[in-house]
């Protein structure tokens, strides 16, 4: 009779590649030529300072250019206004410059002509007043609109020239040049790859029947290139697997501080499936043979042995992992002892556990 031990972990190795903690690379949002390209790969930068610049003397002439119509309009809007005021104050509806003649026969007309008019039907003054001041105040807002549309121009374009500066977004190293100065770039074009390497992270590229066996939290051991093995957290577990590889891209987050960087070899080791939390060893000796279902015999607290089916995982040197079914610190009955009744008591000895004798005249139990 042998004790049910807890299975050892099993793992398997799977390779992976160290990266940064974040990752980034700033593309160009302009076409142009690089003029600057501040820095070499491996060189540390801090936020906000420039890394490439790309030629912007199309950008400021074409703001230049913006900010006089920016003015034409400022002074369209003045003269409108004052357009608007001299209307308010002195219509030209009741002008007298509005009737021929001067003197005494525009006096006229103003006191009688046009009364006259107004009564047998030939106008309006009132109305036409009231088209006159809407006239200048549309004067006023188109002038105000084409300002607008100049000082949009103007933002637009600032907005363009700070693009042509790239600068890094955080504290971090300068990974990768994809341009030189001199280089002419259309937008889209990458100019530099930007890594935060404070932190450094493992991507791995795990197969599926793995992922089952940890989750995010999980510590596991991985081994860098750069010498010496360090525990890794599983930090992210995407939830699409690739459909061709069938496999599962894993991140772990490295501790601070190791040896090596980006770009590195790493091997990181995973639980199998078989070597669940809860799984027990057994001697593959201990298996009865025959039947539609693996059995073991199962000695309970009293010394009675019990027929249990259970639920087997993988053969390792002679003992096999049992998934359901046996719990560690059970008892089982090897092959050359499931001979006694399943009545009679197995009693322990000084070296272990032995069995007494069978009485004679006692009917046999079922045979294990």
């Amino acid at each position: 009779m042998v004790e049910v031990r807890a299975a050892a972990p099993e793992y398997r190795t799977v390779s992976g590649t160290v990266i940064p903690f974040r990752e980034v690379t700033l593309s160009a949002q302009t076409a142009g030529r690089v003029v600057e390209l501040t820095g070499a790969e491996g060189d540390r930068f801090e936020q906000d300072e420039l890394l490439a610049r790309i030629s912007d003397d199309r950008l400021l002439a074409q703001r230049r250019a913006a900010m006089s119509e920016m003015r034409v309009a400022e002074a369209a809007i003045n003269e409108a206004r004052m357009q608007y005021g001299r209307e308010m104050i002195s219509p030209q509806s009741r002008s007298l410059g509005q009737m021929p003649g001067m003197g005494m026969p525009s006096m006229f007309d103003q006191m009688f002509t046009r009364p006259m008019g107004q009564f047998m039907g030939f106008g309006d003054p009132s109305l036409d007043r009231h088209t006159d001041l809407y006239s200048r105040y549309v004067g006023v807002d188109q002038a105000q609109a084409r300002w607008e549309q100049a000082r949009a121009r103007v933002e637009e374009l600032d907005a363009a020239i700070r693009e042509t500066r790239s600068e890094a977004p955080f504290d971090g190293l300068l990974m990768r040049k994809h341009v030189e100065p001199g280089d002419t770039v259309q937008p889209g074009h990458p100019l530099v790859t930007f890594g935060y390497v404070d932190y450094l992270r493992i991507e791995a590229q795990v197969p599926v029947r793995l992922v089952a066996a940890f989750s995010e939290g999980d510590v596991v051991p991985a081994r860098l290139d750069a010498g010496g093995t360090v525990q890794a957290r599983v930090s992210r577990i995407f939830p699409m697997a690739d459909p061709r590889r069938h496999t599962v891209t894993v991140q772990f987050d490295l501790p601070r501080g190791v040896s090596g960087g980006p770009g590195m070899h790493v091997s990181v080791g995973l639980p199998s499936a078989d070597s669940a939390p809860g799984h027990a060893l057994i001697p593959q000796s201990a298996l009865i043979p025959g039947g539609a279902l693996p059995r073991v015999a199962v000695v309970d607290g009293e010394g009675q042995s019990r027929i249990r089916a259970v639920r087997l995982g993988a053969v390792r040197d002679g003992e096999v992992v049992v998934t359901s079914g046996l719990e560690p610190g059970e008892y089982v009955l090897l092959q050359g002892e499931r001979q006694r009744p399943s009545h009679a008591p197995a009693t322990p000895g000084a070296s272990g556990y032995h069995h007494p004798p069978a009485t004679p005249g006692l009917a046999p139990g079922a045979q294990m």
